[in-house]
This record gives C-alpha cells, sequence and structure tokens, in this order.
C-alpha cells in the first residue's frame, strides 16, 4: 500500500459518526484477502477489538503506535456492525471507548486510510479529520 493510498467501500452517509481502528498495512492487506482482520495481541488479550471515535484516536496513536511505520486507518460505520456486538466501556482515565465484541469482518470498513509519519515521527490524519 502506498502513502496516501485509500481504499473506499462506499461513502460515509451524512451525519454518522463513524469509529476507527488503527492496525498494519499488513493486516489490512491479510484481511482483503481473508475477509476478516487478524486480532492483535491487545485484542486477544482483552477478548474484544478496540476501536476509537473521532476525537480518541490521536491519543490511541500516540499511545500504543508511535513511530510505528505502515499503518491503516480503519473507518467504520457503527449501524453496520452486528447487533448488540458494540459497547462503550470505560477505559484509559474511565473515558468510555468503543469496544467490538465480534471479529472485524473486511466488509464492515468503509474506508482504510494510510497514516504516514511527520519530521518528527508522528501519525498524520487526513485533512479535515
Amino acid at each position: 500500500m502506498q502513502p496516501g493510498y485509500t481504499w473506499r467501500v462506499s461513502h460515509q452517509p451524512a451525519g454518522a459518526a463513524a469509529l476507527y481502528k488503527v492496525c498494519s498495512q499488513r493486516s489490512w492487506s491479510q484481511a482483503l484477502q481473508t475477509g476478516e482482520l487478524p486480532i492483535s495481541g491487545a485484542d486477544a488479550r482483552d477478548g474484544y477489538v478496540h476501536l476509537s471515535a473521532a476525537h480518541q484516536v490521536r491519543g490511541t496513536l500516540e499511545r500504543h503506535f508511535a513511530g510505528q511505520p505502515d499503518l491503516v486507518l480503519l473507518v467504520i460505520l457503527p449501524s453496520r456492525l452486528p447487533a448488540g456486538a458494540l459497547r462503550w466501556e470505560p477505559s484509559r482515565n474511565g473515558e468510555l471507548f468503543p469496544h467490538l465484541y465480534a471479529e472485524l469482518r473486511a466488509e464492515l470498513v468503509l474506508e482504510a486510510l494510510a497514516l504516514s509519519l511527520d519530521d518528527q515521527q508522528r501519525h498524520s490524519l487526513p485533512q479535515g479529520f
């Protein structure tokens, strides 16, 4: 996947609040082949797929993915997730985070955005994010 690469299934409906999953480009490529995102170590340990709301993505990147190259930001609409599989639960500092208690199927992802690193090794989020 080249920097600036965008994979899009469909356009996000106006007013829909998206959720986000950070993963490696390798994991996303594997999901495109198998139909399911491989479970990360943190997801396996905790028993759910870690997601973030838009305002949480920067903190997630800085805390768990600092300086890591070749990452992808997956865009997911909650309305596309299996009924009852999404739970908002307390995490760092008691803030509620979205947790998916189901596999993350590639067909549920609206868009995959390659994240590049800037000169200070911080991930550049898409314009308007």
